[in-house]
């Protein structure tokens, strides 16, 4: 008899092994469950694909994966329940710390967190139940301050943060019905009780609501007005329908009064208070590092409001860089991260603030940016990022966006042309550097001429002391880098501009209003500003009923239509062009006009305010497109860079003959539908094409036909998503290999990029398809930037 059958029998031992195969069985069965990330910016259960695993005492656990990162947005989206409105509470949450000395088990959780639905559990109806541990006081005369709605709701639902993956948030869902313990509903519509009370709809108030009335309260609105309106508007509508229908008094009253006590100094030391305000405000924060040895301070704010904003304005469209504001008072200058609305005006979806804008540095936050976005919509994608700094971190840029960068001239263009008014008196030579600036800029970007252009305007403007001066100060030593970066990236629109100079203009308005200019030298002075009130200015610009109340806001806060928009709104009769001027007749005083030098010219001089800031006025960008239409000006550079791209399409085909022939035959025929349009406008001859065939091919750009677009997988139409005007450049560029193609990429893999000339957003167009209302045109086999503003010229006012 072998020894192990004396061994003797003991069934706990059995019992606890097989206990532990069983849940051994359970966690690798949970484990292999997909993670599911529904791309909605809020999801509720029915959004998910639930399953039924084997739990405590042979029960059935429904259950699912989702990201950690989108607890939030789960919780949110089963809140908003239209069947049965309501908000979710944590009841309980147990927490670990992530550094443990022993060995983590598989079921080890991080964290526990227990959400309950905000109607229960303890039921203070009457005859209803109450936990001890809770004791239910008397009603008194004087209520609470939050009304009393507890009905014994038994919807609740856990969240496990599991230490094998700490990325991954376990979702137990077993008890979904929003039913007390007797199985019937106990609020919302289903409950025949709640007809007529506040437990019809949800106990709170939504969060979109309370930000606008936190917003109103930050900008100066008076809680007496907000509740005014609001009455209106119920009593307008018949009465109230939904949560946000029983705004009371009391609830803006105590926001305003926790408005009016909060302060932004929460320590003596600025280091220690910001500190302190990044660990109480980490919803708002994507990014934060403090001083080290190695790196500098950095800090990366963006808010529930601005995330969502990134991903519905920037997904397939353009994300902005507008680097160093408020150099001059700041002590950490801010980099703000910009977004184009539906009216094509900026808003900003993050703000960084760091001392140190070293070139390299980049990196440390525009991965957490990225990944922010992408975690919350797995489907988000760039179409274009512009940089207005010629020696930011494109690669880093391309790696982490995988998109095609493109550069704004506002900076260059604002500062030249701000200068010049104020340092030359002369009108006549004012006008005459500035257009021969425009023509340096135009002849790089046509990689005709370098720095060497720049060498002869000093020399042949020699009697211009004050500007030269200046000149050669700031800008002769930082030339080299912007010649280099004109010749190799696409630019940026006039468009694009206006935009960015308005929302420069407004932030240094709403920002930069301190009596105690001492502030300026703390950051959390600054991060407290920028997360209350200039982020509820901004906020209400994207509010639809900010009309309302007009009366308090103040007029030179108004973001309205920037002034490309309002430039497109003059009627060209308005508009007479004489030599090298064109008179605007002003829209607000029909007998008064400006005077515009340069028409047609990026460095355009116009003698209204805005202009003599240094900015792109309304007349300039009116005139300019006048210009255009009547052929007084030189065809685009972006109808010029795309006729390249066919010719050297042409000269080098890809490597799959399907793809090959597909390709010729596209070329061909927009070739032939471009010729055929600009033959026909008032700038060319009826009987020849704009453009001869041998001047592109004379200089052919094989070199630089491809760029990140190979990279994605993705053809150059695809990708350079960029608002197109007389300025943008559509070459790609130098540094990727030639004649590169995949060869699944039937459609579209050989079709070159461009883009109207008034839009700042670009949207993904099929072979043949019309440019869309605003402008927007992404060559797929289509017209080209003048094309198709010449063919819906008089609907969208494309310039």
């Amino acid at each position: 008899m072998s020894q192990a059958a004396w061994i003797p029998f003991d069934p706990d031992i059995v019992r606890k092994t097989q206990a532990h195969t069983a849940q051994m069985t359970r966690w690798d069965e949970i484990l292999t469950l997909p993670v599911q990330n529904p791309t909605t910016l809020e999801f509720s259960a029915a959004d998910i694909m639930w399953s039924m695993v084997e739990g405590w005492r042979d029960s059935m656990d429904r259950l699912a994966l989702i990201p950690y990162s989108r607890v939030n947005d789960f919780v949110r989206g089963e809140s908003n329940n239209k069947d049965c409105p309501t908000k979710f509470h944590v009841e309980a949450r147990r927490r670990r710390s992530p550094t443990m000395n022993c060995k983590p088990k598989v079921d080890g959780i991080l964290e526990y967190i227990l959400y309950w639905c905000s109607f229960g559990p303890d039921d203070y109806r009457k005859g209803g139940s109450v936990r001890p541990s809770r004791p239910f006081s008397q009603k008194r005369k004087t209520p609470a301050g939050r009304p009393n709605t507890k009905r014994g709701c038994n919807c609740h639902f856990i969240v496990k943060r599991l230490i094998a993956e700490p990325s991954v948030a376990l979702v137990i869902y077993n008890h979904n019905k929003h039913v007390d313990k007797k199985g019937m509903p106990c609020h919302g519509p289903m409950d025949k009780m709640a007809v007529g009370t506040k437990a019809m709809f949800a106990p709170y108030i939504s969060d979109e609501l309370r930000l606008q009335v936190m917003s109103l309260l930050y900008v100066g609105i008076p809680v007496e007005t907000i509740m005014q309106r609001h009455t209106e508007m119920v009593e307008k509508q018949g009465g109230p329908s939904n949560r946000d229908d029983l705004l009371t008094h009391r609830f803006v009253r105590r926001l305003e009064r926790k408005i009016r006590r909060s302060v932004y100094e929460l320590d003596d030391d600025d280091a220690v208070s910001i500190n302190t305000w990044v660990e109480t405000h980490q919803d708002q924060i994507f990014f934060y590092e403090d001083f080290s040895n190695t790196d500098t301070f950095a800090l990366g704010v963006q808010t529930d409001w601005q995330l969502q904003q990134m991903i519905q304005y920037g997904n397939r469209s353009l994300l902005v860089s507008d680097s160093r504001f408020g150099t001059n008072k700041l002590k950490y200058p801010v980099h703000s991260i910009l977004v184009f609305d539906e009216q094509k005006n900026a808003i900003p979806v993050a703000w960084i603030i760091t001392p140190n804008f070293a070139h390299g540095e980049i990196y440390r936050w525009m991965g957490a940016l990225y990944d922010r976005a992408h975690t919350k919509d797995p489907t988000w994608q760039l179409g274009g990022f512009i940089i207005d700094d010629p020696l930011a971190d494109v690669r880093t840029i391309r790696e982490i966006f995988k998109c095609p960068v493109l550069i704004s001239l506002w900076r260059i263009r604002h500062a030249w042309h701000k200068n010049l008014v104020n340092k030359c008196s002369d009108i006549v030579k004012r006008s005459a550097m500035a257009g021969r600036l425009g023509d340096i800029i135009f002849s790089i970007c046509r990689g005709d001429g370098g720095v060497e252009l720049f060498e002869a305007f000093l020399q042949d403007f020699i009697d211009c002391t004050d500007f030269l001066d200046y000149f050669r100060a700031l800008w002769i030593p930082r030339l080299g880098a912007w010649t280099t970066v004109l010749k190799a990236t696409p630019l940026a629109t006039a468009e694009v501009a206006s935009a960015i100079e308005s929302y420069h203009h407004l932030l240094k308005l709403r920002l930069l209003n301190e009596a105690d200019e001492n502030v300026y030298q703390r950051a959390d002075w600054l991060v407290h500003k920028l997360g209350t009130k200039v982020h509820s200015y901004y906020w209400l610009d994207e509010y639809s009923g900010k009309d309302n109340f007009s009366r308090y806001w103040r007029s030179e806060w108004n973001s309205g239509p920037n002034p490309w928009r309002q430039g497109l709104k003059i009627p060209d009769s308005d508009v007479s062009v004489e030599d090298n001027c064109a008179r605007v007749v002003s829209q607000k005083n029909k007998g008064k006009s400006h005077l515009v030098l340069n028409p047609g010219s990026d460095f355009a001089l116009c003698d209204c305010s805005w202009s003599r800031r240094g900015n792109l006025c309304k007349h300039s960008i009116k005139s300019t497109k006048v210009c255009r239409d009547r052929g007084l000006v030189q065809p685009s550079l972006a109808l010029f860079r795309y006729y390249q791209a066919l010719a050297s399409l042409v000269r080098c085909p890809p490597s799959d003959t399907l793809i090959s022939d597909h390709a010729m035959a596209v070329a061909v025929s927009v070739r032939r539908q471009l010729d055929t349009l600009l033959c026909a406008s008032p700038a060319n001859p009826p009987n020849g094409p704009a453009f001869p065939a041998s001047q592109f091919a004379s200089r052919p750009r094989e070199s630089e036909i491809e760029e990140d677009n190979t990279e994605n997988g993705v053809s150059a139409s695809q990708s350079h998503a960029a608002s197109g005007n007389d300025e943008e450049n559509v070459r790609i560029d130098q540094d990727s290999p030639t004649c590169k193609r995949k060869s699944g990429k039937a459609s579209g893999e050989n079709e070159e990029l461009s883009t109207d000339k008034d839009s700042p957003t670009s949207k993904k167009r099929k072979s043949g398809e019309a440019s869309d209302d605003e402008g927007t045109s992404v060559v797929q086999g289509m017209q080209p930037p003048e094309t198709s503003s010449q063919a819906t010229e008089g609907t969208d006012g494309s310039a």
